[in-house]
């Protein structure tokens, strides 16, 4: 009777242990696949695009590159208002990088009239040269025109901005070879209620839609020399690609300009400073003064919210954002299509100016894109664009005519990030066709061979474009 207690003791024992190893084993792979579906990663949502980091960050660098965000998104006010960063105005234009860069992306235009322009600035200036050979700031509006004042609390502590700026579209049509019918539209610039004295024919102005923000980091990277050697060879095609050489205010010397639509920027920590001082009025250790003319008296005597508002450590975060942006990979379509629409671009010229492959070099401030093929397609050039796209508004060593080769990449989805299809300096353009048909200057015998095309060669072309 002990015994086959015994027995039945052991039985028992061992039917539990094979309960608990099975329970064990099943709780392990449930485990296991939750862990599995933990990792996957989330997919993009459509209007986030432009906002991720390039590969490879370290958790040190992702966590500078989410603090870099963070600035980019946040409001500033006026001291001592609460709900923001101090520092915003006496004038401005935005409030934040984000109300303009929405979701990094480019800004967007509106056709209906008396309609304020929100995402595009007004740049202004006199006949003459400026410091280091800068546009010549006009002596009441500096080089902008800032359209919000700052307010305090009480309708008497409202500072006026120095101007209200609108865009009437002027229609106009061209007939292509096949005698399609495009509607283009030309914009006619309206400055009512100038707070600072008149604002006459003698002032030079030029209407700027905001830019897209990914990717700069990989431009910044690529060499002089390599940017030089292309308009090198473009003299040998017949074009006359050339750098914009611009003031560096950090380094104080001459420098290759890279960034802004005449390429009058040198590098992608000043366009920051210069942003922040021209389009929220945000001082930094850079640019200390408030940007206030000095007929501006209630501006000038506005306090600041900081000395300096925009403070280092929070440039530096920014800085390593915006270089750290990648740019959206290609959008996939049918291979056979593509190649068409590739050889249609070449056919066209287009590659010629918008160069399809960069490379990077040595780059201290992310060595994650040092050395690396980037398919942006540009060559970072200013080029004569005719008299249809000019502003008559010189810009350092870019002409009244020239504008930078802009960047084709990404520009398929643009829409998706922030509703906008506003394309060229001034957001004219309402889509890639419109853009093409726009080029003039040195561009024009792409745009007429693009025009000569069928139908079915300009909608190749346009479609390869927009998988970029």
């Amino acid at each position: 009777m002990k015994r086959h207690s015994f027995s039945a003791y052991r039985l028992v024992l061992t039917l539990a242990l094979v309960v608990v190893g099975v329970f064990t084993c099943v709780f392990s792979l449930s485990l296991a696949q939750a862990q599995i579906v933990r990792s996957a990663p989330k997919p993009i949502p459509p209007d986030a695009v432009y906002l991720q980091p390039i590969a490879g960050l370290t958790h040190a660098q992702l966590q500078k590159f989410k603090a870099g965000e963070k600035q980019f998104r946040a409001p500033w006010v006026v001291f001592p208002l609460l709900g923001g960063e101090w520092g915003l105005g006496p004038t401005f234009l935005a409030s934040s990088c984000v109300a303009c860069h929405v979701q990094a992306g480019r800004g967007n235009t509106f056709d209906q009239p008396n309609v304020a322009l929100f995402q595009q600035l007004l740049r202004v200036s006199i006949p003459g040269d400026g410091p280091h050979g800068s546009p010549n700031p006009h002596p009441n509006y500096g080089d902008q025109i800032q359209v919000f004042g700052v307010n305090v609390g009480l309708k008497e502590n409202l500072k006026p901005g120095e101007a209200n700026l609108f865009v009437d579209w002027i229609p106009e049509i061209v007939s292509l070879a096949d005698g399609e019918k495009i509607e283009l539209r030309r914009p006619k610039i309206r400055l009512e209620n100038p707070n600072f004295g008149p604002i006459d024919n003698t002032v030079m102005t030029s209407l700027r839609n905001t830019q897209v923000v990914f990717g700069m980091g990989y431009l910044e990277a690529v060499s002089e020399a390599d940017i030089l050697a292309l308009a090198k060879l473009q003299k040998t095609q017949g074009l006359n690609g050339r750098p914009n050489y611009v003031w560096d205010d950090i380094n104080q010397r001459e420098a290759l300009g890279r960034f802004g639509w005449k390429a009058n920027q040198p590098s992608v920590r000043q366009q920051i400073a210069a942003a922040f001082h021209g389009d929220m009025g945000v001082t930094s250790s850079l640019y200390k003064q408030e940007n206030c003319p000095p007929v501006q008296v209630a501006c000038r005597n506005m306090p600041p919210g900081n000395s300096p508002e925009l403070l280092d450590y929070a440039w530096d975060d920014l800085n390593f954002w915006s270089v750290a942006l990648d740019a959206p990979p290609p959008r996939q379509q049918d291979a056979a299509l593509a190649e068409r629409g590739e050889k249609l671009f070449n056919k066209a010229r287009c590659a010629e100016c918008h160069v399809a492959e960069l490379r990077t070099g040595a780059y201290p401030l992310l060595p994650a894109i040092a050395n690396r093929s980037f398919r942006a397609y540009t060559d970072m050039l200013v080029h004569d664009m005719g008299a249809d796209l000019a502003d008559g508004r010189p810009d350092f060593k870019a002409g009244p005519r020239d504008w930078r080769t802009a960047p084709l990449w990404g520009l398929g989805v643009s829409s998706q990030v922030n509703g906008s299809v506003s394309l060229l300096h001034d957001g004219r353009a309402r889509n890639v066709m419109e853009a093409i048909l726009w080029h003039g200057g040195e561009a024009k015998p792409s745009r007429d061979l693009f025009a000569g095309f069928t139908k079915e060669e300009r909608e190749l072309l346009i479609a390869f474009v927009n998988t970029l």
